[in-house]
């Protein structure tokens, strides 16, 4: 579904994610495998080009500190490159959305008909893609990333999220 990334673009990449263990709550196997998925996916196929920063390629490390969620930008080789603080605050009510349309979801494929099933997917999928505007909007001038990427660095913002949340 997603073309390559253009030759310009090949080295403004991310091939390497970690997450901060203080800042990663303890969750079900649903959510761990989801975040296993993500961080699998993300470095298989990302558009990562911080502005005004040579290219890539990059380590990035998320984590949460005080009210804000962190992205700290490194080379391959661990030199810094910059770190990004951002506000959870745009980012609460669509995670706590997130996480009910999340619970639902679970439920269904658990009991449900493929009918309800589907529509609380299309619905978890909605929920996800604002959250992934949303990032995309919080990084403009920071960070370039495609959609794509974009959904997958959302879905471990909403790992870390959560136990910010206090979940």
């Amino acid at each position: 579904m997603t073309k390559p990334p253009d030759d310009e673009d090949s080295n403004n990449r991310i091939v390497a994610v970690t997450l901060d263990e203080e800042s990663i709550g303890r969750s079900g196997p649903d959510i761990e495998h989801e975040r296993a998925i993500a961080i699998y996916d993300l470095v298989e196929q990302n558009l990562f080009a911080p502005e005004g920063a040579a290219a890539g390629p990059y380590t990035l490390h998320i984590a949460i500190t005080g009210n804000r969620l962190m992205f700290d930008i490194r080379k391959e080789d661990g030199s810094p490159v910059v770190a990004h603080l951002l506000s959870l605050t745009p980012f609460r009510r669509v995670v706590k959305d997130y996480f009910m349309i999340c619970d639902s979801y679970y439920q269904a494929i658990r009991t449900a008909t493929p009918d309800k099933i589907e529509a609380i997917d299309m619905g978890r999928r909605g929920i996800h893609d604002e959250g992934s505007r949303t990032l995309q909007e919080r990084l403009k001038g920071k960070v370039r990333v495609d959609f794509e990427t974009a959904r997958r660095l959302f879905t471990l913002i909403t790992v870390l999220h959560w136990k910010g949340e206090g979940a």
